[in-house]
């Protein structure tokens, strides 16, 4: 008996030797084993996925006896568009002859729904631009009927065209709509060849009032002054989602949110980088690493070390829908925001690359608090890199625009992301361990002057870049630092996969636009559109290169 209650002794020891690092990878790994198993199926928000993963982690805070802070316990429940359904009831004939929707036409997604009979137009390109010189309205009467317009503009090989604003669906129905017509058709144009059009009813978009569909395979002169009938009947898709709210109340004058998206992208239908059959998107890094270890500071932050605040941990929902679940949470609190000091997200936190050792925080321009913290705390060798800008593609953003000091911690990209190959066994729980006693750290220093911290406004860096209408089907390496976009990930069947780019490699000019960094990366993206191509100057392993890419 004795010599068994040495043995224990010794493991006790043993596991108390143990470094708090070890222990706290030993609880996260189940947490994103079970959150990216393919029974969760993806998790997509709206679905029984989430429905699972919002459980467990509900368990799991009432486990270690947080308090439920959601509206209906640990959940606060929120309706979303979940996209637009062209219901069986449209139909459509041109010139009495019926067609087939999804085969002979597509219903655009700002489309009206409504009766109509009228004759059709055809009006060119359709744009008005009386500004640049070019009306296709003009002389041309098209009040109380349906116009005929072709897709893009009439200068296709120039990317710089001073036409390309006014050429855009949305551009065109409004062009359409001010001439008192109550319908466009889209068709291809006839000299020269455009790809497919691509319609997302998942993205929500302003109705235009009228009638807009897309033919298939008609020119402009078959359809001209023929005679369009049917009925047009979209309807909306309105889910539910679901936060996970709960307090650890230490009777603090002021509170910590700390918050994590746990959805993500389902079968992969809206959003994925993958191509091929729908797959589950299991999400471990994204974003199960970031819930799971939002799930080990609701234990770390009950030691004594961290009293001076109340901490509020939220499992968002939406987030890849459009930070739904943090922008809802933040226009319905659950409890005062004016006793929030401040706010800190972790999403992507499960895959440190040893190589660059290297974890992004940003928002750290959001508080003059963050980097006078985080300039004394030093993690083993890992380095850190900061980002100032309070706007971002995470849930820190929805925080930031309510006047919160809110920072995001963030491992980096690779070429897993948004792909059925997110799995747990990739993640780098090592790494994981760095953030998590990093963050703890910081935490600890927060509560040595426990107060509301000092909010600045921080430039958005995203607010002065273009809008684009391609893609070069890469992952790019947000923690790469040099001059240029560093590829972390490369996917099948994309420009620059087509072009011969790879992984590893570093963009530094597109056409005639220097790639200097992200910015700068996507200001030359937004100066092409499908179809056009153009030289691409890169960097592998330090030797200069040139591809062409086609969009």
């Amino acid at each position: 008996m004795k010599l068994k209650c040495l043995a224990i002794g010794l493991l006790l020891f043993v596991g108390h030797a143990l470094s708090a690092q070890s222990v706290a990878v030993q609880r996260m790994k189940p947490h994103i084993e079970i959150l990216s198993s393919d029974s969760l199926e993806g998790r997509e928000a709206g679905t029984r996925g989430e429905i699972l993963a919002s459980d467990y982690i509900a368990r799991y805070f009432e486990s270690v006896g947080l308090k439920a802070a959601g509206t209906e316990g640990f959940f606060q429940p929120f309706e979303f568009f979940n996209g637009r359904n062209v219901t069986s009831k449209t139909v459509l004939e041109l010139n009495g002859k019926p067609l087939v929707v999804n085969q002979d036409y597509q219903v655009l997604p700002q489309s009206h729904s409504f009766d109509f009979s009228c004759d059709l137009v055809w009006v060119g390109y359709g744009i008005h631009a009386p500004e640049l010189g070019r009306d296709d309205y003009k002389g041309k009467k098209v009040k109380n009927t349906i116009v005929v317009v072709e897709r893009g503009h009439h200068e296709p090989e120039n990317p710089h065209s001073q036409f390309v604003e006014a050429s855009t669906v949305d551009a065109k129905i409004k062009a359409a709509e001010k001439h008192g017509a109550i319908g466009i058709v889209f068709v291809d144009p006839a000299e020269h060849s455009m790809d497919p059009l691509i319609l997302d009813y998942h993205r929500k978009v302003a109705t235009s009032g009228m009638v807009a569909v897309y033919m298939k395979g008609m020119t402009a002169k078959q359809l001209n002054k023929k005679r369009l009938w049917g009925e047009i009947n979209l309807q909306d898709d309105m889910k539910n989602g679901r936060n996970v709210v709960a307090l650890l109340d230490h009777g603090a004058a002021h509170t910590i949110v700390i918050g994590a998206h746990y959805d993500h992208l389902g079968f992969g239908h809206d959003g994925s980088l993958y191509r091929g059959e729908p797959a589950i998107h299991n999400g471990a890094d994204d974003n199960a690493s970031g819930t799971a270890m939002l799930m080990e500071l609701a234990q770390e932050l009950k030691k004594d070390a961290y009293k001076g605040y109340n901490y509020q941990f939220i499992a968002f929902s939406g987030e890849e829908k459009g930070l739904l679940g943090s922008n809802y949470y933040t226009k319905n609190p659950t409890i005062d925001l004016a006793g929030v000091s401040c706010m800190i997200n972790f999403d992507m936190v499960g895959r440190l690359d040893p190589a660059k050792n290297t974890l992004g925080i940003n928002g750290t321009g959001t508080s003059p608090t963050w980097n006078v913290t985080l300039d004394g705390i030093q993690i083993d060798d890992m380095k850190v890199m900061r980002s100032e800008s309070g706007v971002g593609p995470s849930d820190q953003t929805s925080f930031y625009l309510k006047q919160i000091p809110a920072i995001h911690y963030f491992s980096g990209t690779h070429g897993d992301y948004h792909k059925p190959s997110d799995d747990a066994h990739t993640i780098s729980y090592g790494g994981m361990d760095k953030i998590f006693r990093h963050v703890s750290a910081l935490i600890a220093e927060l509560n040595k002057i426990p107060r509301k911290l000092e909010f600045t406004s921080t430039k958005d860096e995203t607010s002065d870049v273009p809008k684009w209408k391609v893609t070069l089907g890469v992952v790019p390496d947000y923690m790469f630092t040099g001059e240029g976009m560093r590829i972390d990930g490369v996917t099948d069947g994309k420009p620059a996969s087509k072009a011969g780019l790879k992984t590893g490699d570093v963009v530094t000019k597109m056409g005639d636009v220097e790639v200097k960094d992200m910015q700068s990366y996507m200001r030359a993206l937004a100066k092409f559109e499908k179809g056009q191509s153009t030289d691409v100057e890169y960097l592998r392993e330090g030797k200069k290169q040139k591809t062409k890419v086609t969009f």
